[in-house]
This record gives C-alpha cells, structure tokens and sequence, in this order.
C-alpha cells in the first residue's frame, strides 16, 4: 500500500511527520492488505499558524481500493495527531464496512471477521 501525504502552506511537511503519518495508516489499514492499493492524506490547519483554535486541524484520507471507488473520510482535531489518528479510525471502520458488504453478496468471508452465519 502506498501512502501519499500532502499538507497545506501552513503545515511544513517534514520527513518525520510524512513517516508518523505512514505509520499510523499502515497500522490502521493493514488487515486490508492488497485490496488498498493507496492512500492520500491531506493535512491542512484551518485557522493557520497565526491563530490557534479548537479542532482546527483537519486531517482527509482518500483510500484508492482495487477496482471500486475511492473511499474518503475527515477528521478534525486540536492537533495533528489527534487529527490523523481519528480519520484513519474512522476509515477503518468505513472499508470494514464497505469490503464486508461486498464480501458478503459475493459470498466471501468478511474482511477481519469470521464468516457470516
């Protein structure tokens, strides 16, 4: 899976948080293995530097899966952190439950689960 980060003017986008963020996506994303063939993430401080504010950074994952859609989900937060880690929560559960209902009409187990009774 490969992991593209992009951020906005107001965040520098270091190696080092290009690598938490990775980290955080592989870990989050990897009971999925091959059907995700990419992930974008999108960084951007809303109120920028100047200003700080509650929940003004948000954090956009776009996950590319093999032969469908994209699937993308938001996360706010105070921080980056809080912000990246509660999107790639948030797109966890959605690709669970997206590739478990498409297991599920294919006749598939579903993904990181026991099959269907």
């Amino acid at each position: 899976m490969q992991v593209r980060v992009t951020t906005d003017h107001n965040i520098a986008g270091s190696e080092k948080l290009k690598g938490q963020v990775e980290a955080v996506v592989a870990d989050a994303l990897a009971r999925f293995g091959k059907r995700i063939t990419r992930v974008e993430v999108f960084l951007a401080d809303e109120n920028s530097r100047a200003k700080s504010g509650q929940k003004d950074k948000r954090c956009t994952m776009e996950a590319r899966l093999a032969g469908l859609q994209p699937v993308a989900v938001t996360e706010q937060g105070e921080s980056l952190d809080q912000a990246v880690r509660g999107a790639a929560i948030k797109l966890e559960k959605t690709l669970g439950r997206t590739l478990g209902r498409l297991d599920d009409r294919k006749g598939r187990r579903p993904v990181g689960g026991e099959p269907a009774v």
